[in-house]
């Protein structure tokens, strides 16, 4: 077999950087958008909720088509890309409503489902062995992604909020340019020769991926319900010490972005312990903090918060390249992408629920008290990754 390019992966990671841009664009200029368009502030969370929607219905769709196998994943990511790039790009343009504004986030989300997943399906054609380490790279990209909008608020967020807008559509628009033209199909990729919509059906019908799709589930669960409320713990915690000054953007940056050093390491060290077990033990471990979190979030020293957050931010996210290698590893070559996509897809239907759960306890009762309902996902997740399998 030929051998593989040294520059196939850092070419899909930036690619995927570069395009998943377009996800956290629309975080990072809200504020802009509800002053200029003369919105409510209670339009925020549509605007916000659009792109996962945008996403979900996306992934569904790519899935049901099985697009990423049936057809060259560099080309679904290409044309995912121009099409996201312009979505986002049109909300730039004067005049806009809330009801345009959520159209056009909801395309932007729905055309990542053919960059983000499509991404993974790309590297797992490239990998065969060493895909968790992939993975962790490519994932590492997107969490740093998903940090970068605090770290423009901590620094001012000086740029006009349209060049933001522009630069990102741009970035995604080079981004899906190198992919189409540096990553051609790799080596493992055994395409879909037809349309088949019993596909998701019969992936889940197979025990190994289903015990990875369920640990994936487990941890989605948590994730995104502790990405969205890290500035949350961290303004409570001042509310009861205001004497202590604390950026909170910047150390809300650095909680969510230290998880993408994690999942390099995390990536290395499968390649010694094994994915499963990797993936597991980092599952369990953000499980615990769960269930430490109201006896660390009540304590008065600063850095042992921030000690305690840090590393929650780290083993939160590290479990989720090696999952979706088990998902790879675990489908049939001819359906890998549509297995990503749906495992996806679900994984994200979940966040949805978690983070309305957490939204509607905050003002309930006690917020330190209400993260240990985060544990139900990496209970979950490890019970059904080490299930037995019914002869």
């Amino acid at each position: 077999m030929r051998e593989r390019p040294l520059y196939i992966l850092p070419a899909i990671i930036i690619a995927q950087f570069f395009c998943t841009s377009l996800w956290f664009a629309g975080n990072a200029v809200i504020s802009n958008l509800i002053v200029d368009y003369q919105l409510s502030e209670k339009d925020l969370g549509h605007i916000i909720s659009a792109v996962q929607f945008g996403f979900i219905s996306g992934t569904l769709s790519y899935a049901l088509l099985n697009l990423a196998d049936r057809f060259p994943p560099s080309r679904v990511f290409f044309l995912s890309a121009v099409f996201g790039a312009l979505a986002n790009f049109l909300i730039v343009i004067e005049g806009q409503s809330l009801t345009t504004i959520l159209s056009l986030r909801f395309l932007t989300g729905f055309f990542l489902a053919g960059i983000y997943p499509v991404g993974m399906k790309i590297a797992a054609d490239y990998y065969e062995k060493g895909l968790g380490k992939a993975l962790g790279f490519l994932v590492g990209a997107l969490v740093l992604g998903t940090a970068f909008p605090h770290l423009l608020k901590s620094i001012g967020g000086n740029l006009p909020w349209r060049m933001v807008i522009k630069g990102t559509s741009l970035l995604c628009l080079s981004g899906g340019f190198i992919i189409l033209g540096l990553v051609p199909d790799g080596p493992y990729r055994k395409a879909g020769k037809k349309l088949d919509l019993s596909a998701i059906y019969r992936i889940f019908k197979n025990p190994p991926f289903k015990k990875a799709a369920f640990g994936y589930f487990g941890h989605m669960w948590e994730l995104y319900a502790f990405w969205v409320f890290v500035p949350v713990i961290l303004t409570n915690y001042l509310k009861i010490h205001p004497e202590i000054n604390l950026n909170i953007p910047l150390w809300s940056f650095l909680i969510i972005a230290i998880g993408g050093l994690a999942c390099v390491i995390g990536g290395y060290i499968s390649e010694k312990k094994g994915v499963k077990k990797t993936a597991a033990t980092a599952l369990l471990l953000s499980g615990i903090c769960c269930l430490m979190s109201p006896l660390l979030l009540e304590q008065a020293s600063l850095w042992l918060l921030i000690i305690f957050l840090l590393f929650w931010g780290m083993v939160v996210i590290a479990d989720s390249p090696l999952f979706s290698t088990l998902v790879a590893q675990s489908a049939s070559p001819e359906i890998k992408g549509t297995a990503l996509t749906i495992v996806n897809c679900i994984g994200f239907s979940i966040t949805i629920v978690s983070i309305q759960l957490l939204n509607s306890l905050i003002n309930e009762t006690n917020a330190h008290y209400i993260f240990v309902i985060l544990f139900i996902g990496p209970l979950f997740g490890l019970l059904s990754l080490y299930r037995k399998s019914r002869s």
